[in-house]
């Protein structure tokens, strides 16, 4: 896993000029069953991935916490919430709660979540690869399938199956 992860930068890369001309004639002209067709490389793609094997997700990026996903984490630290606030996130320039730092803080040397039950909604719908109205995140997407092999790989196989 690690081999590929290592590449993946450069084969997303080398992917990046074709991958955006995918998306933006895909936001154009959505196939009809463009919803059911994502569920399924999704499905297909993580019955052979285990993200615990990769983690990169974990190990380069953070998420976004909304406030529902502070509220949660703090009950579930049983602090407050603006001292969870104080001691694990910032403000980005959005205005948004991120990490103060990546790798995760809550991601074990195992690729183990230690909030995994109440971990933020970002965290549990990530790559976002069986989204409705898929076509909407091409953006989000294009950013994903440079950090998450499973994204890629639904990618590559989205536009073998897809012709626009």
């Amino acid at each position: 896993m690690q081999h590929i992860i290592n590449n993946l930068q450069k084969l997303s890369k080398d992917k990046h000029k074709e991958n955006k001309t995918f998306f933006t004639k895909l936001k154009k002209k959505p196939p009809k069953q463009l919803d059911y067709i994502m569920q399924e490389l999704h499905e297909e793609e993580f019955k052979r991935t285990d993200c615990l094997e990769c983690a990169n997700c974990c190990k380069t990026t953070g998420p976004l916490f909304t406030d529902k996903d502070v509220d949660r984490i703090a009950k579930h630290f049983k602090m407050k919430t603006q001292k969870f606030v104080e001691q694990f996130l910032k403000v980005d320039e959005d205005n948004d709660y991120i990490l103060q730092s990546v790798p995760c803080t809550f991601l074990g040397a195992d690729n183990y979540c230690s909030i995994y039950d109440v971990r933020p909604k970002a965290c549990s719908e990530f790559p976002h690869t069986d989204r409705k109205k898929f076509q909407q995140i091409s953006s989000l997407t294009l950013k994903n399938v440079e950090i998450c092999p499973a994204a890629f790989n639904i990618v590559e196989k989205m536009k073998e199956l897809i012709k626009l």
